[in-house]
């Protein structure tokens, strides 16, 4: 169990994060749309196809958070004190969306300024998240197991590369959702949006895996050593295919749930291919998930609770969507 526990613990802790990208990405890909809503009453037509399950969403980043924290505390301390800036950045954007969002359906001559507020907010914790998405794949300056680097090691070419990135890609999902939650005037709107968007975000997959090899030698050697390369090439394959079938299901029009569905599995497709050429690292570009790990009787004690709280998340999440599921009408309101 020594071995497998710090395992099983990382396969958590990455699937809370992807599912918090997947399910709260097409929420902050609203905000950051929100400036092309054609007037108030538009915007609050995006708003309220999320209104009933934003919230619920916050719960994965919590798990992704408190797993860290509970099995790999000594990757928790090196992550919170590299990327403190940009972590502080995005809790406060997050905080600044939340605020938002409940004001601007209360607020009468502020609505402007709520509205504005809220695609801030989503803007800035989009880019926050990209930014420490890059400066982890491209590693931490690390001696003996300890941070070394300072409060801005985290800013490169490549951070700022993922932190934009993520902000088209989560607004692709915003668009794409818009496509399966809208129909009329504001869904002709997300269809507008979501074709320039598909191709920007597959250029950008495309210029960030192109440079993930050559950001550490080892992340090469992942990926091109002996036969590695044999066995991981099915990911970056299976995303290109998964690019031509969303483009496709973009084109047709006739079809609302596809291009949603295909947004999502290409973000999956991209996580896993971060996730495959760092390991077994947890903080690139040396510190396995072995030697970050908390003691065995730690990890399985929380494990325990992990065992009850985690079907009651997804539980909840399926009833919340599937009780709001089918379209959004424009006249629809959030009290």
């Amino acid at each position: 169990m020594e071995y497998w526990l710090p395992v099983i613990w990382f396969g958590v802790i990455g699937f809370g994060v992807l599912m918090y990208v997947l399910l709260d990405g097409f929420v902050l890909g609203l905000g950051i749309l929100a400036p092309f809503a054609e007037d108030a009453d538009q915007l609050d037509h995006m708003m309220n196809t999320a209104a009933p399950i934003w919230d619920g969403n916050e719960t994965w980043l919590v798990l992704g958070g408190a797993g860290l924290l509970a099995a790999f505390p000594r990757a928790y301390g090196i992550v919170l004190s590299a990327l403190y800036l940009p972590v502080l950045l995005m809790l406060i954007a997050l905080i600044f969306r939340g605020v938002a969002f409940e004001f601007r359906f209360k607020a009468t001559r502020a609505r402007p300024a709520w509205g504005a507020a809220f695609a801030l907010g989503s803007m800035f914790t989009a880019f926050a998240q990209g930014v420490i998405l890059g400066a982890l794949v491209e590693g931490m300056p690390l001696q003996e197991g300890k941070y070394v680097g300072g409060a801005f090691s985290w800013f490169s070419p490549f951070s700022m590369l993922t932190g934009v990135a993520v902000m088209f890609g989560y607004a692709l999902l915003g668009s794409t959702w818009l496509v399966l939650k809208t129909e009329g005037r504001m869904q002709l709107v997300a269809r507008s949006l979501t074709r320039p968007l598909v191709l920007v975000v597959v250029a950008f997959m495309g210029l960030v895996s192109a440079w993930l090899p050559f950001l550490d030698s080892r992340i090469m050697e992942r990926w091109f050593e002996g036969a590695n390369f044999l066995w991981l090439a099915p990911v970056p394959l299976l995303a290109l295919v998964n690019a031509f079938w969303l483009w496709r299901a973009v084109m047709r029009e006739k079809h609302d749930a596809a291009p949603f569905a295909l947004s999502l599995s290409f973000f999956a497709l991209g996580f896993a291919g971060l996730v495959l050429g760092i390991w077994p690292n947890i903080v690139p570009p040396a510190l396995t998930i072995w030697e970050a790990a908390s003691p065995p009787s730690s990890q399985g004690f929380v494990l325990v609770g992990l065992i009850v709280l985690l079907p009651a998340i997804l539980g909840y999440t399926y009833w919340s969507y599937s009780v709001f599921k089918g379209k959004i009408a424009a006249d629809a309101g959030y009290h």
